[in-house]
């Protein structure tokens, strides 16, 4: 995967913690930094998009069809 340059505006208190975070080693440089940052960011949004998604399901339904067929399933089985 290819990398682009970007220009971002920061507030300088941040670009502050930012350059703090970088001075101990937590991160090789503000590039890396930022990317971690934002990957992140993107991956709790997807995962809360996920969670909103998944509280749509209707609890009794989704195990209704979860189970659907189970019994006949289970006398095709062989034994153990």
């Amino acid at each position: 995967m290819g990398t682009t340059k970007v220009a971002i505006t920061m507030d300088e208190a941040i670009l502050g913690e930012l350059d703090r975070l970088v001075k101990r080693q937590l991160f090789p440089n503000r590039s890396r930094a930022i990317q971690s940052a934002v990957r992140e960011k993107l991956e709790r949004m997807e995962k809360g998009r996920l969670a909103r998604e998944c509280a749509k399901l209707d609890v009794r339904t989704e195990q209704a069809i979860a189970e659907e067929g189970i019994d006949r399933e289970l006398n095709q089985w062989p034994p153990y």
